[in-house]
């Protein structure tokens, strides 16, 4: 049997036994579930999901998900490829801590853009601050760096990005 990873994308408003719909579909065309991101976010719930299933299977599996948008539900199914790229990476992690506002995300993404350093995953909240009760805005950020990456450079930028926007970022 020859298999295939598929990496299925979806959101619609939260309610239970979304999960359980999901995976009964994904059995139903002899799926393996391996790995996911599922998260409620405003009212709705949407996630990532990497699975297996034998290559025959690929189109039916999309087809019975995709019936699933009469109950609202958004589906996208979509091929996984072999070939990913790390050619010497390393991994870093970046947390940021700081008051909320506009262009945090941007900023810090576009200083790791332009050192091709790769995001692999980002999770972000904005929370109440315990005695003041300021937004806050919290991430963590895992990354793969080139080898070839000057270290100074990166931290005198993240320094330049976390005193103009008064954030705390660590690199680890």
């Amino acid at each position: 049997m020859v298999a295939t990873s598929y990496i299925i994308t979806f959101i619609g408003d939260d309610r239970p036994g979304l999960v359980e719909q999901l995976s009964s579909v994904i059995e139903s065309n002899s799926g393996n579930w391996h790995e996911s991101r599922l998260s409620q976010l405003g009212g709705k719930f949407a996630g990532l999901i990497l699975v297996s299933l034998p290559t025959a299977s690929g189109a039916d599996l999309e087809a019975k998900l995709k019936a699933l948008s009469l109950s609202g539900l958004s589906v996208r199914v979509t091929p996984t490829s072999d070939d990913f790229f790390t050619n010497g990476a390393k991994a870093i992690t970046l947390t940021v801590l700081g008051p909320d506002r506009l262009g945090i995300v941007r900023e810090i993404s576009r200083a790791l853009a332009e050192r091709e350093i790769n995001v692999v995953e980002m999770d972000s909240k904005v929370c109440s601050a315990a005695m003041s009760n300021e937004l806050l805005f919290e991430a963590r950020i895992d990354a793969q760096i080139p080898e070839s990456t000057n270290m100074d450079d990166l931290h005198d930028t993240l320094d330049e990005i976390a005193n103009s926007m008064t954030l705390d970022i660590d690199l680890e």
